[in-house]
């Protein structure tokens, strides 16, 4: 029978899942996954509640502002100077129309954006794979997925050919990560290798997915869930609050503190009512609300031109008020793809036989290109190789860890393997020097080729290591045990570049980052590893300065324990990085 909701169901033998989940590999019936989608509901997750414009509108009228405006234009109105009345009306009518203009046209944008996104799966239905909506899926469906394919719901790996998800809006880690059955022990969704997250993606290989959770019951349902709830108003909005709440007391002291003059010394009592509704209207900055909201539209205009969607107007004017911004690095201060940042040979220096070695065996590796694969070959443009010919390959699989091809040139047969650096390494018995030569190596030089690819790992950068060895003229076929005696030849070293454009504080202030196994300030950093880097970081801290010390305010991070982020207000770097450490979000988005 099925009890859900299931936490951490990666952790469950397969076998056990199937059974709790009154499932099988070969997929539901059509009636009892109807059965089921009646039980559980649609595969969709939180909507925002929909606001009708009777209450837009009743919500912007009760700022005291607008309240002012309104009963100075009643009174106006009343008294008979219908030129106020007239203008005050108009201003109120043009601020609050645009602003609902504006937001409406967002909530468009963001419909449009919705409807794109594909919204069909591949799925088991009475031993057929039938395409149907993901809105349909349930708990206990067998999805089959492919490279491309965007992850409708929450499940584990049934079967595997060198699948690869793209987890960035979980992790911000813009690297693939490997995904096949097997048994798990993970205690964090991104730790687990056999399970697949809705709103992730599949970059290459295949997999056969059962689902075990869906709509709001999946991690990417919980954090929509949270965000659609009622949101608290902005610092802007309440800024414009208490401003017209200021002016609403000073306004009815005045008004009243000059009708009660005007009495005392025996004036007219309608001069004196009229004389204080004058200094009323006069009090009421009455084209206020008319300036923000052209000059906020201006910003959501400017905005979208650089394809950005503004949802509601306050929040540019949050965001050009934040001194301290954390964001994950995957995106923003970098561009979300994976380049090629070096490839060193043994003496840590570029070498252009490891590049070209790795590029003849991603040229004639099967399969769809991983985008390490991609990154090599966009690289290696100018490297020569005309002439090579591919006789056979043992592909990469999640045991091995690697990738092997045989080639050949001038009837000269070479095994090229590329691969996880700690798997080659182990099955190394030379090197290549920069002279040419293949030495033997040594445990010194094995030692250093660890600690070279530990540095590199240390800075948030992705290692491959690449080897060679030749293979007798007769061999036209490989084995697995032909991948030993391997010689060295380096590493390809890879990373998610910084965008091109991003001010130099973004870039300096991405490279501060905390210490160990930190959500904010970086998956891979070591716990004793120091917390200065050549590139951002899983966070970069944008510190804004702004105006005189008066000015600039105390930013802490909630569950920081109190730290200061800023190296002027807590004085060392050191302590600024034990801050980001002891940060503790409740959740992580990203996007």
């Amino acid at each position: 029978m099925i009890d859900l909701p299931l936490d951490r169901f990666w952790c469950l033998p397969t076998q056990a899942l199937l059974e709790r989940l009154s499932a099988t590999p070969e997929g539901l019936s059509r009636n009892g996954a109807e059965d089921r989608l009646a039980r559980y509901g649609p595969n969709t997750v939180a909507e925002p509640p929909r606001v009708d414009i009777v209450r837009k509108i009743g919500r912007r009228f009760a700022e005291p502002l607008v309240a002012i405006l309104l009963v100075a234009a009643a009174i106006s109105g009343a008294a008979g100077d219908l030129g106020s009345f007239g203008i005050i009306v108009t201003v109120i009518v043009l601020s609050i129309g645009l602003d609902l203009f504006q937001e409406h046209r967002a909530e468009r944008a963001a419909e449009a954006l919705k409807r794109s996104v594909a919204v069909h799966a591949d799925v088991r239905r009475d031993g057929m794979v039938t395409a149907i909506p993901v809105d349909q899926l349930v708990p206990g469906d067998v999805v089959e997925l492919r490279a491309g394919d965007l992850v409708p719901a929450d499940g584990i790996v049934l079967e595997s050919r060198n699948a690869h998800a793209n987890e960035a809006l979980m992790t911000g880690e813009p690297y693939p990560a490997d995904k096949y059955p097997g048994p798990c022990t993970a205690t964090t969704p991104p730790e687990a290798f056999n399970a697949l997250f809705a709103g992730t993606s599949i970059v290459s290989g295949e997999a056969i997915m059962l689902v075990v959770a869906t709509g709001k019951a999946t991690r990417f349902g919980g954090i929509a869930a949270e965000l659609a709830g009622r949101q608290p108003p902005t610092a802007f909005e309440r800024g414009i609050h208490r401003l017209g709440l200021m002016i609403l007391r000073l306004t009815i002291f005045l008004t009243l503190f000059v009708l009660l003059m005007n009495l005392a010394f025996a004036r007219p009592v309608l001069e004196s009512f009229l004389f204080a509704v004058a200094l009323a209207v006069g009090l009421t900055p009455e084209l206020l609300p008319m300036i923000m909201t052209v000059t906020l539209a201006r910003g959501a205009l400017r905005m979208a031109q650089k394809r950005v969607v503004v949802k509601k107007l306050a929040a540019i004017h949050d965001l050009g008020a934040m001194d301290v911004l954390c964001t994950d690095k995957t995106g923003t201060l970098t561009e979300a793809r994976i380049a090629l940042l070096r490839h060193p040979g043994v003496d840590r220096a570029n070498s252009e036989r490891v590049l070209m070695l790795a590029a003849i065996n991603g040229r004639f590796e099967s399969g769809i290109r991983s985008p390490l694969d991609e990154a090599i070959a966009s690289h290696a443009t100018k490297v020569p190789l005309d002439g090579w010919s591919k006789l056979d390959e043992l592909p990469f699989d999640f045991e091995r860890r690697r990738v092997s091809v045989l080639v050949e040139k001038d009837q000269a047969r070479m095994l090229i393997v590329k691969g996880a650096a700690e798997e080659i390494l182990a099955r190394a018995k030379g090197v290549d020097h920069a002279d040419g030569r293949a030495l033997p190596i040594d445990e010194p030089t094995r030692a250093a080729l660890q600690d070279m690819e530990r540095d590199e790992a240390a800075q948030g950068n992705r290692v491959l290591a690449v080897a060679w060895k030749p293979m007798p003229p007769a061999r036209s076929q490989l084995l697995a045990e032909d991948e030993c005696d391997l010689v060295i030849s380096g590493f390809c070293v890879f990373v998610d570049p910084p965008q091109t454009g991003r001010s130099r504080s973004d870039h300096t202030a991405g490279e501060r980052r905390g210490t160990g196994q930190d959500p904010i300030g970086g998956r891979r950093c070591g716990g004793a590893a120091p917390c200065r880097g050549t590139r951002p970081a899983g966070t970069g801290i944008v510190d804004r300065r702004r105006g005189g010390g008066a000015q600039r305010r105390r930013a802490r991070l909630a569950g920081g324990r109190g730290r200061s982020l800023r190296p002027d207000l807590a004085g060392s770097e050191d302590e600024n990085c034990a801050g980001a450490a002891a940060a503790r979000p409740y959740r992580r988005i990203s996007g």
